[in-house]
């Protein structure tokens, strides 16, 4: 259980280095999942379940719509 929450921990500091050194969104996002994955594991880790259900829900989703959104005005020349 141990070298499963230090994976969890690295998933989250690892996503969090790919968010804030990716100038390409399509790879920033790769990171924002992984940190949000890892970030709620770690949280269920430590018996937290509705607080990272809400923080994978709210934080993901809203981040998602966001990057979904800047993609496609990025994309559209006009």
């Amino acid at each position: 259980m141990t070298y499963f929450v230090l994976f969890l921990w690295l998933c989250f500091v690892l996503g969090g280095l790919a968010v804030a050194s990716n100038p390409s969104p399509y790879y920033g996002v790769v990171g924002l999942v992984l940190a949000s994955v890892g970030g709620c594991g770690w949280l269920l880790s430590l018996g937290v379940s509705f607080v990272a259900l809400v923080l994978f829900m709210v934080y993901l989703g809203g981040m998602l719509v966001v990057f979904v959104y800047s993609v496609s005005l990025a994309a559209d020349p006009f």
